[in-house]
Parts: structure tokens; C-alpha cells; sequence
């Protein structure tokens, strides 16, 4: 039984049916006449939501099905493209990718309903994003360079219309911004990958991650992924498109930017660097502490000097993203581990907050934090919930947020004492700016008169927040069900990069 599950193309599923529905809405207000897109403004929104609780639903079958035991991919498809040249159509997920594609299916019928009030070209702004599902999705499944390279980039259109169509006053210069910042590392990711194709004839990944490329080579090929990757996280210092697309970005474009976009590049370097890559991840492992620990202390210090919420939040993502890349290589079984975890709590938590800025957003129109102040004796609800959130982004005990930081420092620490030192300052850094901004949004005196008549969340807004206030707190006390279904893959991964480098050395 378990293997006629494992054979069914479930991931395909997942991956594309975001993508047919989006055909058909696209053909609908094609055939429509204008006088009736009302009509079809007011159905997208629930035929959008739908969809992604189906694919929700189906991603939850998926991990349910998978064999936390196994450390190799499963559900494996494959349909030979152009087999001559060792192209074709792969897909799968192991212990590494199949979370990923829970938290991305996860947050998108939050996105749905969190963009329940957009007014301008609805059915347009519900295709944008079903598209952009489905090219998230299929990053994480992807087993072939071309397709992966294909949903990598394909996931850059849909938000850089999202930003361009449906975001603040400048939102043409930050979809600009973002869109030719991550372009430009993946170019170079692009050519990586064509030498990588003439070295060893395959675009199969899984042939890849078995293949033994030159320590020359592999010294060129990482760093044209880490262009690539470094970009997509961001990393410290080219991580100056991010608080601009946060800003301009829609409510919900800001949840999937922090959620799932900066993901991609710390998965990046889990599937690519480290196991293919491994003589020169050991060689970078210096440049990479370094880096992470610049973004963890600069960011944050940046973070308490910002005036609007949005961008204040954008910065704190480069600093979390900061304890990724410090995990990741230190290459250890805890700090990968912490790393994974990491991603999937800040794309709970960072998503959360951001929500948080939209709900008063919408009610007042700025996200200045001087315009705030005292919402607690009109938002009560809304500020314990915010609470939570900006506990869990400091790292309180108890909340995800505090197992992956110490997770990844504890990971680091076996390696190199005074990275997870610098790290550790962050964690502080990040108490002061946090708290500072609950104090002045929330606490104090209610001196703004347009504030008297704010209102406190409504019945969608706490639909929104439950299923994240709950993976919050469970991830918090529950590490486990994270860390069981990824241990296999992980300890393959270090075994295998262990092997590697000591057969390197000898």
C-alpha cells in the first residue's frame, strides 16, 4: 500500500494545480465582458482560497505519508524530456524539502484571506499569486537543474507584478530593485549550472549529488550559486532590495517574501553547496561565519534606528536569515538541523508580523511608529497577539523562535566559538528593538486623536492569526515533529560531507 502511495504523482498535484486554476481564471476574465468582472472579482477570491486549502490538504496526505526513516527522495517522479541530452521532468522531496512545501502551502490560504479587502484587479492579484504557489512549490520538489532553475526564476514574476501592481507609492522602484538584484545572481547560477551539465552529462540531481567535481570547479561553481543564493536570503551587504519590497509590497506579498522567498536561498545552499560543493564550503566556511555574523549585529542595529514598522521588521529578517547561514555551515548535525528549523519558525513568525503591521494598517494608513502608541486600550486583543509575536521574534523560551537560535548557535558553537559569540549578540540586539518598538506602537498614553476610534481585529483577522499563534507556541514546546522528519536527510547530508571532505584531504 505504501508504495502504490508513493508512486502516485502527488507532487505534481501540489505543485500544479495552483497553476490550472489560474489558467482557468485568466480564460474566464478573457471570455468575460467588462461589464461582468465584478462578478468574477468577487468569485476569485473564493475560488483562490479553496484551491490553496486543497492543496494544503493534499500537502498534509503528503507528509503524512513520508517515511521519516528514509534519508533518500521519495515520491519520485520522472518523464524523459530530452534524454539524449539527460534532461527530464524529476520530482521529489526527502526529509529537507517536504516541510518546506507544508510552510508554503501553510501561509498561502492566510495570504488568500488576508487579502480579502484588496479592491483593484482582484481576479488579476489571485492569479499572480496562485502562480507564484506553484513555482515556490516546485523549487522544493524539483530534481533537475532545468527545472529547478525554471521554478527558481519563475517565482520572480509573479512578485515583482505583485510589488509593481498592487504596492505603496514607490513600488515600481522596489519591484525594479528586486527583481534585478535576484536576476543578476541567478545568472551566474545559470552558467554554473551548464558547466555543471558538460562535466558530468546530466541535469539529474540526484546523478549530481554523487558526482565528484574537481576542487577547482567546485571553488567557481559555489560561488555562483552563492550569488545566487546569497541574494535570495538575503545575506549581508546585498540585502538592500529587501526592505524597499517589503515596504511597497501588499500585505500578503511581505508574508510570502519573508515566509517562502528567502527560504529558497537557504534551501539553496542545503541541496547545491553544501553536498555538492563540499571542498568549497569548507574553504568559504570563514567568509560565510563572517558575513552572517555582520548581518546578525549590523541589521539589527539597523532595525532600531527605522521609523516605519515594515522596514524595521524587513531588517530583523536579514538578521534571523543571518543565523541560517551560520548554521547551515557550520555543518554539523545540530547546527543544519537549527538552521531547518529556523526557516520554518521565522516564516511563522516574520510572516505573523508583518500581518500584524497590515492589521492596523489598513485601519490607519501608515506604518510610521510615531503615528502609533497606546493601541492597547483600544486593541486589546490585538495586542496580546502582537505580543506573542515579538516575543517569539526576540527568541523567549517557548516560542519557535527560541529553539532555532539556539539551535544554530549551539550547532556553531562546536566549530567556532566566537561566531556563535557574535551571534549571540544579535539575540540581545534584537531584545532592544523589538521590545522598543511594542513599547512605542502599543504601550503608553493614547495622545493620537485619529487613534480613539481604531477597532480591535475582526472574525477573518482572527481566523488569520489562529493557525499561526498555534504554530508558534507548539513548535515551541514540540520540536520534535520538525526534527524527526528531517534527521535522516540531515544525517545523510553530513555523513555524505564528512565523507567527502575527508576523502579530500587524504
Amino acid at each position: 500500500m505504501t508504495a502504490i502511495f508513493q508512486s502516485l504523482p502527488i507532487l505534481t498535484a501540489i505543485t500544479f494545480i495552483p497553476a490550472a486554476v489560474a489558467v482557468f481564471l485568466a480564460a474566464m476574465k478573457f471570455m468575460m465582458r467588462a461589464e461582468d468582472s465584478t462578478w468574477l472579482d468577487r468569485n476569485a477570491r473564493g475560488v483562490s482560497l479553496m484551491t490553496t486549502l486543497a492543496v494544503l490538504f493534499l500537502t498534509v496526505v503528503l507528509v503524512m505519508g513520508f517515511d521519516t526513516s528514509n534519508p533518500d527522495f521519495q515520491f519520485y517522479q520522472e518523464i524523459p524530456w530530452f534524454a539524449e541530452f539527460g534532461l527530464g521532468y524529476r520530482m521529489g522531496v526527502d526529509g529537507i524539502s517536504v516541510l518546506f512545501i507544508l510552510l508554503t502551502n501553510f501561509l498561502m490560504p492566510i495570504c488568500i484571506l488576508a487579502s480579502w479587502n484588496i479592491k483593484k484587479r482582484v481576479t488579476d492579484y489571485m492569479i499572480a499569486f496562485l502562480i507564484l504557489q506553484t513555482m515556490m512549490v516546485g523549487v522544493f520538489c524539483a530534481l533537475d537543474l532545468v527545472l529547478f532553475y525554471i521554478f527558481f526564476e519563475g517565482g520572480l514574476i509573479p512578485m515583482f507584478i505583485i510589488i509593481g501592481v498592487w504596492g505603496g507609492a514607490n513600488r515600481v522602484y522596489a519591484s525594479m530593485k528586486f527583481y534585478l538584484y535576484t536576476l543578476l545572481g541567478s545568472v551566474l547560477m545559470l552558467v554554473a549550472m551548464v558547466a555543471m551539465f558538460l562535466q558530468a552529462g546530466t541535469t539529474d540531481i540526484t546523478v549530481l549529488l554523487e558526482t565528484e567535481f574537481a576542487a577547482n570547479l567546485q571553488t567557481w561553481l559555489w560561488l555562483a550559486f552563492f550569488a545566487s543564493f546569497a541574494v535570495k536570503m538575503p545575506m549581508w551587504p546585498v540585502h538592500t532590495w529587501l526592505p524597499d519590497a517589503h515596504v511597497e509590497a501588499p500585505t500578503a506579498g511581505s508574508v510570502i517574501l519573508a515566509g517562502v522567498l528567502l527560504k529558497l536561498g537557504g534551501y539553496g545552499f542545503l541541496r547545491f553547496s553544501i553536498p555538492m560543493f563540499p571542498d568549497a564550503s569548507v574553504l568559504f566556511q570563514p567568509l560565510v561565519f563572517a558575513l552572517s555574523v555582520i548581518a546578525i549585529v549590523y541589521t539589527s542595529l539597523v532595525a532600531f534606528r527605522q521609523t516605519d514598522i515594515k522596514k524595521l521588521i524587513a531588517y530583523s529578517s536579514v538578521a534571523h536569515m543571518g543565523f541560517v547561514t551560520m548554521g547551515i555551515f557550520a555543518m554539523t548535525e545540530l547546527g543544519v538541523q537549527g538552521a531547518i528549523f529556523q526557516m520554518l519558525s521565522h516564516g511563522l513568525i516574520s510572516g505573523a508580523l508583518f500581518l500584524c503591521v497590515g492589521v492596523i494598517y489598513d485601519r490607519m494608513h501608515t506604518r510610521e511608529i510615531a503615528f502609533y502608541g497606546g493601541l492597547v486600550h483600544r486593541m486589546p486583543v490585538y495586542a496580546a497577539i502582537f505580543a506573542l509575536f515579538a516575543m517569539a521574534n526576540v527568541g523567549l523560551p517557548g516560542t519557535s523562535g527560541f529553539v532555532g537560535e539556539i539551535m544554530t548557535m549551539a550547532g556553531t558553537f562546536q566549530v567556532s566559538t566566537w561566531t556563535a559569540m557574535g551571534a549571540a549578540l544579535g539575540v540581545i540586539f534584537s531584545a532592544v528593538y523589538m521590545l522598543t518598538l511594542y513599547r512605542n506602537v502599543v504601550f503608553g498614553e493614547l495622545t493620537n486623536p485619529k487613534l480613539e476610534a481604531i477597532t480591535d481585529i475582526n472574525t477573518r483577522e482572527w481566523i488569520i492569526f489562529i493557525p499561526l499563534v498555534a504554530g508558534t507556541i507548539f513548535l515551541g514546546f514540540f520540536s520534535t515533529p520538525v526534527t524527526d522528519v528531517t534527521a535522516a536527510s540531515v544525517n545523510q547530508l553530513i555523513s555524505d560531507f564528512t565523507a567527502a571532505t575527508t576523502a579530500a584531504a587524504n
